[in-house]
């Protein structure tokens, strides 16, 4: 048996563990599965709660999440680490839940970074699952789709835990400020606008957010009166970053995105990672810069390079499921790459231009012959007649005409020779030249 130190009790424990939620009236974020009436809430408050695996980031309250269920279902919880547990403690757990089973003592095992088991591990699991020995609850950081047996998978439910916002995240830290477990009681002086630059910093991640609050508090000013002064200063101290004149919601927030964009836009992937550095290194949320080379993706590139959209939704993607300061890499391969790629507006024009005509003729009906007809009546009314099934046509090609007779010849779509766009624009040339050949 491991001994304890006889000052074991003097450590006080870290701030984030102090402030665990112990009831989902105190947990923050997540509100897509725990609002009012969504489902996650009903299958806890309805006590209907099965095996399942919490996908997220990390510090986004899935080990408190699974504490809470095993509370309020009254059930024993064994907290699993897949990093230090073999078959061998698997078993003996298991042994333990069969035990509690006959007894009538439900058991959760929560396994943090299930993902880290082998597929022995994992399938050690499963006759404990499926007979109802244990109620198991994943969490990973990783896509179970790739990263768990299929079998086990199956018989889990999988609930997607997003990175917490910049409001969840300031909320965190001001009960953290009120709060008696936290710094209730005590006088810190911290303003609104220093704790929204701990919230940025923290990327999403509560854990981190509460680590650099304990943080900067305790290297904060000592004042003779007792109190403890945080300034923007000591905050840059302790997170190595600086607010660079950055303010979210201000304009120098708006600046440097145009001037992120403008840079990928004018091909100079040099400026475009500088920009991008000074927006994460000022707690930018990179979800948001994502979202933003998403759009370049299609609105500066295009069919000039179709692989530019898939290139920008895997950042997307590598910076919602890892997060700061991890994704800063794929962000910058992204910006990189659109900022090489051949460039074509066409898509963006092409829309706008067609947005156009569709508000100034919303009452334009549907032409007859590219309706469907589902019912008698509608065959009666002429619905879909004169339709012309393309793949019914040696060329894959008819004279159907789909736009409303009022626009008919209307052209939104004029792509340019830049990269693979060129290789489109002469194929809907050829089109266009078949079907006026063929117009009779």
């Amino acid at each position: 048996m491991e001994q304890m130190s006889l000052f074991a009790n003097t450590v006080p424990e870290p701030l984030a563990a102090r402030l665990r939620p112990a009831d989902l009236d105190e947990y923050i974020g997540q509100e897509h599965l725990l609002g009012k009436g969504k489902v996650l809430s009903r299958l806890i408050e309805s006590d209907a709660v099965s095996s399942m695996i919490f996908w997220g980031p990390p510090g986004v309250g899935k080990t408190t999440l699974a504490r809470i269920i095993a509370n309020r279902t009254r059930a024993r919880f064994i907290d699993f680490s897949a990093v230090t547990s073999g078959i061998k403690e698997i078993r003996d757990v298991m042994k333990q839940a069969d035990e509690n089973r006959f007894a009538g003592q439900r058991t959760i095992v929560f396994v943090d970074e299930i993902h880290r088991f082998n597929k022995a591990q994992q399938d050690a699991f499963l006759p404990f699952v499926e007979k109802g020995s244990i109620t198991l609850i994943g969490a990973t950081t990783e896509n179970p789709s790739f990263e768990l047996n299929s079998a086990l998978l199956s018989r889990c439910r999988v609930f997607v835990l997003q990175a917490l916002t910049t409001e969840d995240i300031v909320k965190l830290l001001k009960h953290a400020l009120s709060d008696p477990r936290g710094y209730g009681g005590q006088n810190i002086g911290i303003s609104e606008e220093n704790i929204e630059l701990i919230a940025h910093f923290a990327g999403g991640d509560a854990r981190s957010a509460l680590s650099t609050l304990e943080m900067v508090i305790t290297n904060g000013d000592m004042q003779p009166d007792g109190s403890i002064n945080v300034s923007t200063q000591i905050i840059e101290q302790c997170t190595s970053r600086k607010s660079l004149l950055y303010d979210k919601n201000g304009e120098e927030h708006y600046n440097l995105i145009s001037a992120l964009h403008k840079s990928v836009r004018n091909s100079d992937p040099d400026a475009a990672v500088y920009w991008l550095a000074r927006m994460l290194e000022a707690g930018e949320d990179p979800i948001y810069i994502a979202r933003r080379v998403t759009r370049m993706a299609s609105e500066d590139i295009g069919l000039a390079d179709p692989n530019a959209i898939q290139i920008a939704v895997a950042a997307f993607d590598a910076c919602r499921l890892i997060g700061m300061p991890e994704c800063s890499v794929h962000l910058t391969e992204a910006v990189v790459y659109m900022s090489l790629a051949p460039k074509s507006n066409a898509m963006e024009v092409a829309y706008n231009e067609a947005k156009a005509d569709a508000l100034e003729q919303l009452a334009e009906p549907v032409p007859l012959q590219i309706r469907n007809a589902p019912t008698k009546l509608m065959a009666d009314l002429d619905y879909g007649k004169g339709y012309m099934y393309a793949h019914d046509y040696e060329e894959k090609l008819t004279t159907l005409k789909c736009l409303p007779e009022s626009l008919e010849g209307r052209t939104y779509y004029r792509p340019t020779a830049q990269g693979a766009e060129k290789r489109f624009g002469e194929r809907l040339e050829e089109i266009k030249k078949w079907k006026r050949e063929h117009a009779e």
